[in-house]
């Protein structure tokens, strides 16, 4: 009997309870983890495989419910089945009338795709979900040895990996003297890039594949470290597209925060924060230095284990506010959704960066790179590394690429070969 059939249904955890509320046709709360391989994919191997990995990601079974003041995840015997892609990317999953599992795995010639639906995981546990995947995929294939999950979660227990992060980790209202907990700056409404939205509210997909090791030297030679290099050029790029009229408004940058690496969890769940960082465009952005310097200073400043343990202090304190609690979910439903219009507001752009991602050396020469992306209302940018292969992917809801072009310029006036694919 497996985890998920003892249990019968799970609590989401904190992060989760926002994105069934405030997901739309627009904004469908699904992201995209990719592993290109350096052979075409067999869809029943596949198959055998994704069969072989929900054995030790019973999460990954469930399918979301509706109760009178939350919404809750329950076990589903429901077979996923792998299908060769179709759908546009980062289509919905959770259809909201519809009992069905909250993410998909497809393939297309050489590249296998798992798109999840925020309720289950953040990008760190999709990533681990899908390492552990094209793990059995290739060791079925290769005819390896014993299938399993990658290091160095190899030795984590179901109920590790189950782990609602955010209720271990609160510490209540005992230690908010001794914590960071200053609240974020009220910033005024942020510049957002416009344009001509896509038909059927589809997304623009373009990715850039290139040396880890040269974009390295570039952010060194600017004494900075990669996610902040790639977010000066995101700004800078903006920033020169920005109308001069537009200029009052601030660029900012949302960059979600993977907490695993300030607080002990091995949770394949969500568990993630996120931090704005502003750039006053006023003065426009006179060079990427000037931007650099700023957006380090802004990165130091928000990266901090006290002002982290606030953060995840204050978010818990909503779900846990007696009157929020016996609020019933349709009220909850329309206060969650003013809200992240609110917060929505107040972002020009996303970045996130997924990291550099590890593989059993016997499998390594069989795959070719990792990338993800998130659909959304504006312009998002995620990293991805797979040794020396960095691949830059954007996404955006509009035909126009002005942004993407000049980021993608400036990295290749500075001698960096850039590998340019797209689904537009």
């Amino acid at each position: 009997m497996s985890y998920l059939e003892e249990e019968k249904w799970i609590r989401l955890d904190n992060a989760s309870k926002l994105f069934p509320s405030t997901f739309s046709p627009a904004d469908t709360k699904v992201f995209r983890s990719v592993c290109e391989l350096n052979e075409p994919v067999d869809p029943a191997i596949l198959q055998k495989a994704l069969d072989i990995t929900l054995e030790t990601f019973p999460l990954y079974r469930t399918v979301l419910r509706r109760g009178m003041f939350w919404y809750y995840l329950e076990y589903s015997g429901i077979k996923p089945v792998v299908t060769e892609e179709f759908q546009a990317v980062c289509a919905p999953i959770y259809l909201g009338h519809k009992r069905n599992l909250l993410f998909r795995v497809s393939y297309y010639r050489h590249r296998i795709n798992l798109e999840v639906f925020h309720v289950l995981s953040d990008g760190t546990g999709a990533f681990l979900f899908l390492r552990a995947l094209v793990c059995n995929y290739l060791a079925v294939r290769q005819d390896s040895g014993s299938p399993g999950i990658p290091a160095p979660f190899k030795k984590v227990s179901v109920s590790e990996r189950m782990d609602d992060s955010f209720e271990r980790h609160y510490t209540g209202d005992r230690l908010h003297e001794k914590r960071d907990v200053t609240r974020p700056r009220s910033g005024v409404r942020a510049y957002r890039c416009g344009g001509t939205r896509l038909p059927e509210n589809r997304i623009a997909l373009i990715d850039g594949a290139m040396s880890v090791k040269a974009v390295l030297e570039q952010a060194h030679s600017y004494n900075t470290t990669l996610t902040v290099f790639i977010s000066a050029l995101l700004v800078y790029s903006i920033g020169r597209e920005m109308p001069v009229r537009r200029r009052g408004r601030p660029i900012v940058l949302s960059v979600p925060i993977n907490l695993r690496q300030y607080f002990d969890s091995a949770t394949v769940r969500n568990f993630f924060s996120t931090m704005n960082v502003p750039y006053d465009s006023r003065g426009g952005v006179p060079d990427l230095a000037a931007v650099i310097g700023i957006l380090s200073e802004g990165f130091k400043d928000e990266l901090t284990e006290s002002r982290l343990a606030g953060k995840l202090d204050r978010f818990m304190r909503l779900s846990q506010n007696p009157l929020v609690r016996i609020m019933p979910l349709p009220l909850k439903n329309l206060f969650l959704k003013i809200g992240a219009r609110h917060a929505d507001r107040r972002i020009s752009a996303v970045i996130s960066n997924i990291g550099r991602v590890e593989m059993p050396r016997e499998f390594e020469d069989s795959i070719r790179q990792f990338s993800a992306c998130v659909g959304g209302r504006y312009i998002k940018l995620t990293l991805g590394t797979y040794r020396d292969r960095l691949v830059v992917s954007f996404t955006s809801p509009f035909r126009e690429t002005n942004v993407q072009r000049r980021f993608f310029r400036l990295l290749s006036d500075m001698g960096i070969d850039i590998e340019i694919s797209s689904n537009l």
